[in-house]
């Protein structure tokens, strides 16, 4: 029978064929030859070439063997690793973050492998699939360690290739972002219908082939396919950009550190000295402020752009103490490019290791996206160091899904360090936006939302809590304040003394 080959390359028909069921990735052969001993065997066993319950299976060991790597931890392994080509290096970072022995031989048979991996087997990758699973398998009659071995074998051949590929597409004087997107690593992608269905409109019949194209689709629209897309994100996603960051010699400053780590970054915000240096004493590692909370303290609106000075006086104060501090500043003050970037220039000079700006105004709109992102820009231009969380307040003001992950592609590819969503708490909506986003995701912690644990799972990497201690505090002198007037004994609060304060305040 003679199948017809499909070709799609708009983005809302390449979302809808990776969405669909029916599409599955190019299946091997049924018969994968001797266990253990060919890529035909490799092929027939890993999630990549698969779909169903199957799938599903492979890939729950494939997230398995990725829950043990710490991305940054990869970072800096690889920085530190000896020489040789960038997939020789990538293959044995992994290998010794996996615990395997010789992971120099492993990498150097997975290359072989890699080879031939996407197109079908060798004899010379047929050998190098045997060595590495008599290198891998205690039992070769086991069979479930065998299709554990064998999904880690892919793993790491097409960690292999796609890192190289990340490294290859990614341009040091452009965001990463932008750079992804314009020459996404994997260009094109090949599915096979396994039964009919239909995808804008064209009837596909069961054994035709579809070819997507990811790199057009990218070009018509800003949320790129980087990482592909629901149901089949890369689960390996943060680990290609940390290995990809680190081949690259990407810096890291000591805040950008805490939000490429295991946990998210807990970020308390703080609205004058005391507050910012009594929880830099409880171990936090960083700071925020609340321009809520810097606002109410001196009788003004937050959020009307009224609080440049008491921002920049509190980041001067803030700068005096030995802790990492990052500053909300609203909108930047201003919608001038030129002032937002002096008003970063100034807080970094006083110490700011970062700035929070939002697109959110008073009157309950949104700035324009290109507005937004050229504040962005010019702050990462003005102070590369600066790390920039940009914040949209899309859910907030009740704005589709569709408009956050456009906003918050426009803003990482001006430069964003991370990006922020206030007011998001749904896990499939979490889980939908982290997918496609190459910087760290910030949410707004909320007492009715999912925990730290639930949030880092969902690749949440800094959670804050804004303006809740200010206002929890606002409660707790009133309660105080009240209880004493009504002749109830005040809430049972660890208070601390007038010496401790003013230790504080002295540091």
């Amino acid at each position: 029978m003679t199948h017809t080959t499909h070709r799609f390359d708009r983005y809302a028909d390449v979302r809808s064929a990776l969405a669909d069921p029916a599409l599955v990735p190019e299946l091997p052969a049924p018969d994968g030859g001797p266990a253990g001993a060919s890529v035909a065997w490799l092929r027939a066993s890993v999630a990549r070439f698969d779909s169903g319950e199957s799938h599903r299976r492979r890939r729950a060991l494939v997230e398995a063997e990725l829950a043990l790597l710490d991305p940054l931890a990869l970072r800096e392994a690889v920085i530190a690793g000896a020489g040789g080509d960038v997939p020789t290096r990538v293959v044995r970072t992994l290998a010794e973050a996996l615990g395997m022995h010789e992971p120099a031989a492993v990498a150097e048979a997975v290359t072989v492998v890699a080879g031939a991996y996407f197109e079908g087997g060798d004899a010379a990758a047929d050998e190098a699939v045997a060595r590495l699973v008599a290198h891998l398998v205690q039992d070769p009659a086991d069979a479930a360690a065998l299709e554990t071995v064998a999904n880690r074998i892919g793993l790491l051949v097409q960690a292999c290739d796609a890192t190289a590929a990340l490294v290859a597409a990614d341009s040091g004087d452009v965001p990463q972002a932008r750079a992804l997107r314009e020459n996404p690593p994997v260009r094109t992608m090949r599915r096979v219908a396994a039964r009919v269905t239909h995808v804008a409109g064209r009837r596909i019949a069961e054994g035709d082939a579809v070819l997507l194209d990811l790199s057009a689709a990218n070009r018509t629209h800003p949320v790129p396919l980087t990482f592909g897309a629901p149901p089949r994100v890369c689960p390996g996603r943060a680990h290609a950009l940390a290995l990809a960051d680190g081949l690259r010699g990407r810096p890291l400053t000591p805040f950008a550190r805490l939000h490429h780590q295991a946990a998210p970054l807990l970020l308390p915000n703080a609205w004058d000295h005391a507050s910012a240096a009594v929880l830099a004493a409880q171990g936090f590692p960083a700071i925020g402020t609340t321009s809520l909370g810097v606002a109410a303290a001196t009788g003004l609106p937050d959020g009307a752009a009224a609080t440049v000075g008491a921002t920049i006086a509190l980041a001067r104060s803030l700068g005096q103490g030995s802790f990492l501090f990052t500053v909300d500043a609203e909108g930047g003050f201003s919608d001038d490019v030129a002032e937002v970037a002096e008003l970063a220039r100034k807080l970094y000079e006083a110490g700011a290791a970062g700035i929070n700006l939002e697109d959110g105004r008073p009157d309950g709109t949104l700035a324009p996206v290109e507005l937004h992102a050229a504040k962005i820009a010019a702050v990462k231009a003005a102070v590369p160091a600066l790390f920039v969380n940009a914040r949209t307040d899309t859910h907030w003001l009740g704005r589709q899904a569709e408009e956050t992950s456009t906003r918050l592609a426009s803003y990482e590819q001006a430069g964003a360090d991370g990006v922020f969503v206030p007011g998001l708490s749904d896990p499939v909506e979490v889980a939908e936006l982290t997918a496609g986003l190459v910087t760290p995701l910030n949410l707004l912690y909320s007492p009715t939302g999912p925990t730290l644990a639930e949030l880092a799972a969902l690749g949440v990497r800094r959670v804050s809590l804004g303006s809740l201690l200010y206002r929890r505090a606002l409660a707790a002198a009133v309660d105080t304040a009240t209880a004493i007037r009504d002749g109830r004994p005040p809430a049972d609060l660890e208070t601390p003394s007038y010496a401790e304060v003013q230790r504080l305040a002295a540091r």
